[in-house]
């Protein structure tokens, strides 16, 4: 087995760094120390997520198709044991531990305020060691069949899945995380088996602490119980999806006091991922059009027809990308009419440099905050190393970005043939 590679990288602007170690197992390790913070902050993850519903091993000749809401279904499983399950051990220790599955990955986290290596040998411990059997998961499948009951009953949920069932015709994404009642009941644990070893190769996967801890200290474990995994790739395939919508409008009932809306446009130009200066450009656009700080909040605010609730989103991902605006309003319908004339006079006009400058120096303040929150630096180690970045890269892309390029992404993005709006009101 080959040494561990560890390298240092710093910040001038925030005065510190990480440490981004090629473990020795395959893993990738990345260590964020912040000395005076008196909590530790973990999570290991996988890039797995409820979009891989199928997939090809670089040592099998053929693809493998799994059932919708596999992805989110292991992460619960994995928490179990033969004796004592994941939660029952940390509850001893004093941590908060949680995990999540999302459309790209399955994360598995604590934070501590003590006893940090006990709680870093759990994570290893259970993550590292799957248990399922066909009893137990016949059990889950009960559990999980509740949660998704659960999550119907949810407005801005329902709102959310409705609307990308408009937007995308075959896209995975447009499937609700935990999948549907049908598709669980096709879950065996044989899968779950076949998936983990797959997914939950450590080459797959990224290992990121934040706050009060030493790099000697994460390694020291580290080495400890992590052996490397065979080498297997993941080649993960999707059908082609088409430019256009599905259909412009949904709505549902559901009991809200106000209706609640989410304003899609399906962006179709991008290749297989966004890059992080097309990413970064996208969400300045949205900060620009219906920002706090931009003249059709205020107008939207001042006209009673949005609240707090309010927000945009890029939300974007392996083959999909789409410019959401969601929240409350008395009025959907409305809403949408003025966010759509508003970007069309954006996109005869352009953005002047006075409106890129008042959002960009917007952007770099908000990114420099989010590094004294280390469950947002943890958790932003893991998804920059799975997308191949590092995490400082957005202060140079910020700094670096030209309005020119955004201008020109403007012209290609917002068009009201791939727009559709999702309701649900009483």
């Amino acid at each position: 087995m080959s040494e561990n590679v560890v390298r240092f990288i710093e910040n001038e602007i925030l005065g510190e760094g990480y440490y981004s170690i090629g473990h020795k197992s395959g893993l990738k390790i990345l260590v964020y120390p912040k000395p005076e913070f008196t909590s530790t902050y973990a999570v290991f993850g996988t890039k797995y997520g409820s979009i891989d519903t199928r997939f090809k091993r670089s040592d099998r000749e053929s693809f493998t198709e799994i059932p919708a809401g596999t992805a989110h279904f292991l992460e619960h499983k994995l928490f179990e044991s033969e004796e004592l399950d994941a939660f029952q051990r940390y509850a001893k220790t004093g941590a908060s531990a949680n995990a999540y599955t999302s459309f790209d990955r399955t994360c598995y986290l604590f934070a501590c305020t003590g006893h940090f290596k006990e709680n870093f040998e759990i994570l290893l411990d259970f993550v590292r060691h799957p248990y399922f059997t066909e009893e137990t998961v016949q059990k889950e499948q009960g559990i999980i069949g509740q949660e998704i009951d659960m999550y119907k009953d949810s407005p801005e949920w329902e709102c959310l899945f409705n609307l990308l069932e408009c937007l995308y015709h075959k896209h995975p994404v447009k499937i609700d995380i935990a999948g549907t009642k049908d598709s669980i009941a096709q879950i065996t644990a044989e899968m779950l088996f076949s998936c983990y070893e797959t997914f939950y190769n450590l080459s797959n996967m990224a290992l990121a602490v934040a706050g009060k801890t030493t790099v000697e200290e994460v390694l020291e474990v580290a080495d400890r119980l992590l052996e490397g995994d065979e080498n297997v790739t993941v080649e993960r395939a999707f059908e082609k999806e088409e430019e256009s919508i599905v259909k412009n409008y949904i709505e549902e009932k559901l009991p809200v006091g106000t209706p609640v809306f989410v304003l899609g446009y399906k962006e179709s130009f991008f290749n297989e991922s966004c890059t992080l200066e097309e990413e970064i450009a996208m969400s300045l656009m949205l900060d620009i059009i219906a920002g706090q700080i931009s003249p059709l909040y205020k107008e939207l605010l001042d006209e009673g027809l949005i609240n707090g609730s309010f927000g945009t989103e890029f939300f974007n991902g392996h083959n999909y990308a789409s410019c959401l605006f969601s929240g409350e309003s008395v009025n959907p319908a409305e809403v949408a009419r003025k966010i759509n004339s508003c970007v069309k006079e954006l996109k005869e006009k352009g953005i002047t440099e006075e409106q890129f400058e008042t959002v960009r120096k917007k952007q770099y303040g908000k990114t420099v905050r989010a590094f004294t929150d280390i469950d947002t630096v943890a958790n932003g180690l893991v998804v920059s190393h799975f997308e191949k970045e590092e995490l400082f890269s957005e202060f140079e892309v910020i700094k670096n970005l030209k309005l020119e390029f955004v201008n020109e992404l403007l012209k290609k993005c917002f068009n009201e043939d791939k727009a559709a709006l999702s309701v649900v009101k009483n």
